[in-house]
């Protein structure tokens, strides 16, 4: 089976390539290193022994995306490639609505025209907004969204949700994601975007390793814990695990609804400052970093109901924050 991996070169792409090579499935990568580095094909190919084919092709470029589905033929694609920083999302919303809206209607209508389905999408807990209950299950009502990024992914839901009303043969699954983090156990790929990171973990990392002078927790005085904002961080291997799961769930034909839905999520929240703790006690460095004020698009607290994945892709993650930690820490320290 050969599948489509958009936005291949990026963070969690590249992991879930790895996963799929692992699992024996042949992959293709799109991905025009908008916010990714050519290099990470190297460290996929030092762990599984393939050298990757990756088309350069802007896919929010319908007649390029096109020509590529003209030439190479797919059982199902996985689709990561989006623009999704929050806070560029709130300066820049016709950047992001353009890109990410326009890539996902390109790669739909090229794995149709080939007579293909079986999309993985990549969505987001951001489209719960600030949810009214917690955690959130699959069931929870979307909120309005707090970013132009999270808006994307909340019309990216919504254009497969009504094509596979009306193409009832185009097969796909919904996958909504918390916060990935950590590094590949190898240590040969790991969180590295060619623009500055905005995640939690890669910023405290490059803190740690004096990359930054220091780094800013966005608010101090949220209904949480300790005042900074609830987030569930996911390891990225356990993550992209988890979409092969889904993939070879369309292939087999097991999916009840269509397009199917998963949280996926470890189903507990760290705070921001918790987070910042978990990485002081694994590596023993002490995190320079100040308390700021609220970051415009950040939602207060969200984590995952993850039983539903459980029970139907038979997902179970099998990292903590500890783990997440210790990898992203000793991925940071290989990096130049």
């Amino acid at each position: 089976m050969k599948i489509l991996v958009t936005g291949g070169a990026g963070y969690i792409g590249s992991h879930t390539i790895v996963d799929l090579l692992e699992n024996g499935y042949e992959v293709v990568s799109a991905d025009n290193f908008h916010n990714a580095r050519p290099t990470v094909f190297d460290g996929i190919e030092v762990i599984t022994g393939v050298r990757v084919k990756n088309y350069n092709v802007d896919l929010a470029d319908r007649t390029a995306t096109l020509a590529m589905f003209e030439k190479e033929k797919f059982d199902g694609a996985i689709h990561f490639a989006a623009y999704k920083l929050v806070g560029e999302s709130v300066d820049m919303p016709l950047a992001y609505y353009r890109n990410n809206v326009n890539s996902l209607v390109n790669v739909m209508e090229g794995l149709h025209q080939q007579g293909s389905s079986n999309l993985v999408f990549s969505s987001s807990c951001s489209v719960y907004g600030n949810a009214d209950e917690l955690p959130v299950t699959e069931a929870t009502p979307r909120k309005q969204a707090e970013s132009p990024y999270a808006l994307t992914k909340q019309v990216g839901e919504d254009m497969i949700v009504d094509f596979c009303k009306t193409t009832p043969e185009f097969k796909a699954v919904l996958l909504r994601y918390f916060n990935p983090a950590g590094a590949h156990h190898s240590g040969k790929i790991g969180e590295d975007p060619s623009n500055p990171a905005t995640s939690l973990v890669p910023v405290i990392t490059q803190t740690a390793a004096g990359k930054r002078p220091m780094m800013k927790v966005f608010g101090t005085d949220y209904d949480t814990r300790d005042g900074s904002c609830v987030r569930d961080y996911i390891h990225v291997e356990d993550l992209a695990h988890a979409h092969t799961l889904a993939i070879r769930y369309l292939l087999d034909g097991k999916a009840s609804d269509n397009p199917a839905l998963f949280n996926l999520g470890i189903g507990e929240g760290l705070t921001v400052l918790e987070a910042i703790n978990a990485f002081e006690k694994v590596s023993g460095v002490k995190l320079n970093y100040e308390l700021g004020p609220p970051r415009a698009g950040d939602v207060i607290a969200v984590y995952a109901d993850r039983s539903k994945a459980t029970r139907e892709l038979g997902w179970e993650p099998t990292r903590g924050v500890e783990e997440i930690m210790d990898s992203a820490w000793k991925w940071q320290q290989t990096l130049a």
